[in-house]
């Protein structure tokens, strides 16, 4: 071994020291990625670039690119460039370059950018991951199983959970006992999505250490392996995630996960068991190649079908269900009635609206009974407007994209990241956005409005594919709630309302608790 000076010692010293400046010195390179192309940046720290306070826990990603959107915007600029850890991020604020992103010029932007592994990680082989060809053939497979037809198909599977929330609160509201209603709104969730998505009756409102519940929470939970879950996809290279066989959630989980739905596959074909559900429909899917509207999982002549889904396809889609209606449908729901309880006239006047509409029903808040809650539609729109569950929509571009009406080009395979958060509170676009008004998302106040300027689920032809059924679950659990209680804030809870800097959704920090009391019938 060749030595530099006489002592090991000093030698590992200066290799050391020569390794971490060279490392300074190519982040910095890679800190003027923007500048080189003429956008404005904030100041950088390194190793963290612009997301010092999120590797410290003082706000969470979401936040982080709100306040580039405000820091660019208060310029008077219509886009500038982010960085996370070591990643570039361009940051459009101008909506018509979001709309042209996500829409107009849809084809230079098709892809998310998230991690796949087909090999080590199939439940990253979901049709919110996937890319180019392979997710515009499984969207197109998936889209008829979120028709009207078959959200009314699933509907009364759906509203039986909504009696056992019923259920729930009137245990609290008997005793006058504050209760979090985030952990009740969580359990009423799991039960539509366990129910609806594996066919399976989780009874995690009676139970509340039931698999399904315990085993969803731990997707969520706040603990560092899973910050560092949702993190490295973000701003590590997904060639090296690869390398190590990276998986995006924790393995226990899903290792209970596809057991579950692998055992139910199973048991529905050997015993060709139908039920009204979106499993159900992935079942057709695996069989037949195509939803059909009858209850049959085999085709008679037995055909091949090459448009088929193959069982893990059909687990990743079961599994990317359940995540995707869980917690953000229970944090949704969440705020809105911690901001219904901050706001009774408005409480008042969705719950007339409830008993209107149920009177015109025959007293049952049927399918057609919820589709006509127009104003509990708007609180939900308000809701997510003021709290987006997912604050950034993530793109990755995929061919050379010159920006219109200005001098900048994003390069391929250079990310984008759109602040739904920042958009959704922007003054210029919502006057007095603090303020919790559901007449925003009148036809007439939307109608006013760029359409880009309400994106909580997306837009564009990669919007969320179970929009209408999380609104749909969202007024069910509503309607269950306040067509019988009134709800208040408990002391306990901390107003105004905080995102937790932990989450990679927005949640509120230190939980909402409410007090129901049950509405005199008399």
């Amino acid at each position: 071994m060749v030595l530099i000076t006489n002592t090991l010692t000093y030698d590992l010293g200066i290799f050391l020291v020569t390794l971490i400046t060279a490392f300074v010195i190519y982040i910095k390179w890679v800190y003027t990625y923007w500048q080189k192309k003429g956008l404005a940046t904030e100041p950088t720290v390194i190793p963290f670039g612009n997301g010092a306070k999120v590797a410290t826990c003082q706000q969470n990603i979401g936040e982080l690119f709100s306040d580039m959107y405000f820091k660019f915007k208060s310029k008077g600029l219509k886009h500038g460039g982010a960085y996370f850890l070591m990643k570039p991020f361009y940051v459009p604020v101008d909506l018509e370059i979001v709309k042209g992103i996500m829409q107009n010029d849809f084809g230079n932007f098709v892809n998310r950018g998230m991690y796949v592994n087909e090999k080590a990680d199939t439940m990253s082989t979901n049709l919110f991951n996937l890319e180019g060809g392979k997710w515009k053939s499984l969207r197109a497979k998936l889209s008829p199983t979120f028709t009207s037809g078959k959200l009314k198909m699933m509907f009364n599977t759906l509203s039986e959970c909504g009696l056992g929330l019923n259920d729930m609160i009137e245990e609290y509201a008997r005793t006058g006992e504050e209760l979090n209603i985030k952990d009740i709104l969580q359990r009423f969730s799991i039960d539509i999505i366990g129910s609806v998505s594996f066919g399976i009756e989780c009874n995690s409102i009676k139970n509340p250490e039931s698999e399904f519940f315990l085993n969803g929470k731990r997707l969520f939970s706040l603990e560092f392996t899973n910050i560092l879950r949702f993190l490295s996809p973000i701003a590590l290279p997904h060639s090296v995630l690869k390398f190590f066989n990276f998986n995006s959630f924790n393995v226990s989980v899903t290792n209970f996960f596809d057991n579950i739905i692998k055992q139910n596959v199973e048991y529905r074909e050997k015993n060709n068991i139908t039920r009204p559900d979106f499993f159900h429909l992935l079942l057709q899917l695996k069989n037949r190649g195509k939803v059909c509207d009858d209850d049959k999982l085999q085709d008679t002549n037995k055909s091949t079908k090459e448009s088929a889904l193959t069982l893990d396809e059909l687990t990743a889609q079961s599994f990317v269900f359940f995540i995707a209606g869980y917690e953000t449908t229970s944090t949704t729901m969440t705020f809105a009635l911690s901001e219904l309880a901050l706001n009774q006239e408005i409480q008042e006047k969705a719950r007339k609206e409830i008993e209107m509409v149920a009177a015109k029903h025959n007293g049952e808040l049927s399918y057609e009974a919820i589709k006509d809650m127009t104003y509990m539609e708007q609180i939900i729109n308000e809701t997510l407007r003021k709290y987006p569950p997912v604050p950034i929509l993530l793109r990755k571009c995929n061919k050379t994209y010159p920006v219109p009406g200005t001098d900048v080009v994003i390069e391929k395979d250079d990310m984008v990241a759109i602040s739904s958060l920042a958009i959704q509170n922007d003054p210029e676009i919502y006057e007095n956005p603090e303020k919790f008004d559901p007449d925003r998302f009148s036809t007439k106040n939307t109608a006013s409005r760029h359409q880009f300027a309400h994106i909580p689920f997306g837009e564009g032809p990669r919007i969320c594919i179970g929009m209408r059924f999380a609104l749909m679950e969202a007024k069910v659990g509503m309607a269950a709630i306040l067509k019988n209680y009134n709800i208040t804030l408990s002391k306990r809870t901390k107003v105004p309302i905080q995102l937790d800097p932990k989450s990679f959704i927005s949640a509120p920090k230190d939980g909402i608790w409410i007090h129901a009391k049950r509405i005199s019938t008399d």
